[in-house]
């Protein structure tokens, strides 16, 4: 019932997003050149320590929150593979598949392995092992990766990959062990997201976007496809629909920043600069970017929307100016940790009061005489007890 309701729903939104005119955009709202990534073209996380993992050619970094770039996983256990070739990654959460009794490991990244044999190549959180972590097959390449932290599909590393003009969607499991979810999803490409539970119709489902038609989808884990929209955004390749992401909880709120890679590609229209973009939380709210929205960012000039479904969907204009940018990848968030909760005061003990006639006395004699009177009461309680000691 959920999808017959959700493809409904779908049509009606599409066409409603298609049509929406973009002239709410607020022209101040313009992505920052962050950092200088050489070849950076995907970027996931963060890891538990804060940092980000970004992907250049062939090389792998992390990025911390100011900005200072370490290398990552350079070593002779290290990633060396798959050199000009974009091979996206995602950054384990640590999440439990229940049905495979077992747990992904956080802060470990996978990549898609694009040379033979297909598949994904897993590195260790301390970047010191790298080995290949499952095979896929039945595809031509593969071109999108994406954990599922909503748990739909159990936690699953997904993965997509074209095959006779169709996309075979691949969830795999903690142990490698691959589930098709679907091979007749339409021709997708570029950074995917599972919509959170506050995304109407759509919730739990993989959103995939194709950069050709402009079209974003929504592929349910029993593998039905529904058509989520269609933003009136440039379409093409190397133009269009590039990446999607949902805005986390805490985001607006306590702060944050949103990030995406702009590959530096000589002789295209959108020559890029090498840079990692951010978009802080301050303005992403000034734009009107909620908690839960779906951000969606094109490829060529990394122009972006924000996407909000309930009961149906709606658009919100955030960068509608394009740029020479060239976006690649993850659309990836960064969210500031909640304040420390205050420290607890410690317990009061309520004293008696001291009655007026003792400290009337002690004011009289000092405390040296009061000392003085306690130790001849002493003297004099030890001598009458000796006496009685002695009459027995």
């Amino acid at each position: 019932m959920k999808y017959r309701v959700a493809a409904i729903a779908a049509a009606i939104s599409a066409a409603s997003i298609a049509l929406t005119p973009m002239t709410a955009a607020s022209a101040t709202t313009a992505w920052e050149q962050w950092t200088q990534i050489k070849g950076v073209f995907d970027v996931d996380g963060p890891r538990t320590d804060g940092s980000m993992v970004v992907a250049g050619s062939a090389a792998l970094y992390l990025v911390d929150a100011t900005g200072n770039t370490t290398p990552f996983a350079r070593g002779p256990g290290g990633y060396h593979e798959d050199a000009g070739a974009e091979a996206y990654l995602a950054v384990s959460r640590g999440g439990d598949v229940a049905g495979a009794q077992c747990s992904f490991a956080p802060d470990e990244t996978f990549l898609l392995r694009l040379h033979v044999p297909i598949g994904i190549t897993r590195i260790n959180a301390a970047g010191d092992e790298t080995g290949s972590f499952a095979n896929l097959t039945g595809v031509s390449t593969l071109n999108g990766i994406a954990f599922d932290t909503v748990g739909s599909f159990d936690h699953r590393l997904l993965v997509t990959g074209p095959a006779g003009g169709k996309t075979t969607v691949f969830a795999i499991d903690c142990n490698g062990a691959v589930k098709v979810i679907t091979r007749s999803a339409p021709v997708l490409e570029g950074g995917l997201a599972v919509a959170p539970q506050t995304f109407g119709s759509f919730d739990g489902d993989l959103i995939a976007p194709d950069e050709l038609s402009g079209k974003i989808y929504a592929i349910a884990p029993d593998g039905k496809v529904a058509l989520i929209a269609r933003p009136a955004l440039p379409t093409g390749g190397d133009i269009g629909v590039e990446s999607l992401a949902f805005v986390p909880e805490g985001f607006v709120s306590r702060g944050g920043a949103a990030y995406y890679p702009d590959r530096l590609t000589p002789g295209n229209a959108h020559p890029g600069t090498d840079h990692l973009l951010r978009l802080t939380s301050d303005s992403l709210g000034a734009a009107g970017v909620q908690e839960g929205d779906m951000l969606v960012a094109t490829e060529g000039g990394a122009s972006l929307i924000a996407i909000r479904c309930g009961s149906s969907c709606s658009i919100v204009p955030v960068v509608s100016t394009a740029t020479k940018a060239h976006g690649e990848g993850h659309l990836t968030f960064t969210v500031n940790a909640p304040p420390p909760s205050p420290t607890p005061a410690p317990p009061v003990v309520k004293q008696s009061p001291v009655p007026a006639a003792v400290v009337d006395f002690v004011g009289q004699w000092g405390i040296a005489g009061v000392v003085m009177i306690l130790l001849l009461g002493v003297v004099a309680a030890l001598a009458v007890q000796a006496f009685r000691h002695r009459a027995k």
